[in-house]
């Protein structure tokens, strides 16, 4: 077999065995449960909400916005928290000596982050299928329309996880430059409300990152065609949502292969024993 295709089938072998390690972990599972019903109860508590829009309750409008905010999150946390944790551990480092083993590392490790999410998917779609009426579209046609918008946004989120992984220099800090910025996002999105509420450059700030666009298209996805009128210009701007993410996407790989390479690079045998000094110091103390 050729040595790239042989590295890339075990990387999709490890991600999906990691994956389902995962699943028995009570941390995982935990993850999941808190984050999908925290979603449908935050919609539950809020039902009876107007956001503007006639015809459509408040599960029907938030639904495809928390969806692609949660997937995001998910899909920016996993790998950003994985690079930062294994590097310090000398995962990297050890698979990084054997042929490709850097190229299977990062295949497992996307094949992980995109099994990852399927659960919790399950979880809010399920959840909001038996609770709200007509949240949840039925027809074959419109769940094709829901995939490829959910491809397009996870590509153009992916590298963002890759890149913040790679520049932070301790797990800590995946939080200050993951996890904070992305609830921050949602906010200024329009993810828990309507957009228009919020000040004219905090609108035009937000449709400088993916999140507010990934929203935008999962809920053209979701919704009928009468649901636009809640956007910021009355109107579905499928062009624009798909090149915003599509630059995104571009840039995002760009940025984040180089950035994986280096760290990689700069990984030896003293840097991860320094660094595991470091964290039992802090621990001690």
């Amino acid at each position: 077999m050729n040595p790239v295709t042989n590295a890339i089938t075990l990387g999709v072998q490890r991600g999906w065995h990691e994956f389902v390690i995962g699943l028995r972990s009570p941390s995982d599972q935990g993850f999941y449960v808190m984050f999908g019903v925290g979603s449908l109860a935050l919609m539950w508590f809020n039902r009876d909400e107007d956001l503007g829009v006639p015809g459509l309750t408040l599960p029907q409008l938030v639904l495809p916005s928390l969806l692609a905010a949660l997937v995001m999150f998910s899909i920016v946390i996993t790998p950003a928290y994985a690079l930062a944790l294994e590097r310090e551990d000398g995962t990297v480092l050890r698979l990084r000596v054997g042929p490709y083993g850097l190229h299977g590392y990062l295949v497992g490790l996307m094949s992980l982050t995109l099994v990852g999410i399927l659960p919790l998917l399950v979880i809010v779609l399920g959840g909001a299928a038996l609770l709200f009426e007509g949240a949840v579209p039925t027809a074959p046609g419109r769940w094709a329309l829901i995939v490829g918008m959910l491809l397009l946004g996870i590509l153009a989120n992916l590298p963002l996880g890759f890149v913040i992984g790679s520049l932070v220099t301790k797990v800590q800090q995946v939080f200050t430059w993951g996890m904070a910025p992305i609830i921050a996002l949602a906010y200024l999105s329009g993810i828990f409300g309507a957009m228009d509420r919020l000040w004219g450059w905090v609108q035009i700030l937000a449709q400088v990152f993916p999140l507010y666009w990934f929203g935008h298209l999962m809920r053209y996805a979701f919704l009928p065609e009468a649901a636009a009128v809640g956007e910021l210009t009355g109107s579905w701007r499928l062009g624009a949502a798909v090149a915003v993410l599509a630059i995104w996407a571009v840039v995002g790989f760009a940025l984040a292969i180089p950035l994986v390479r280096r760290m990689s690079r700069r990984q030896s045998g003293a840097a991860v024993a320094a660094a595991r000094d470091q964290a039992a110091n802090q621990f001690v103390r």
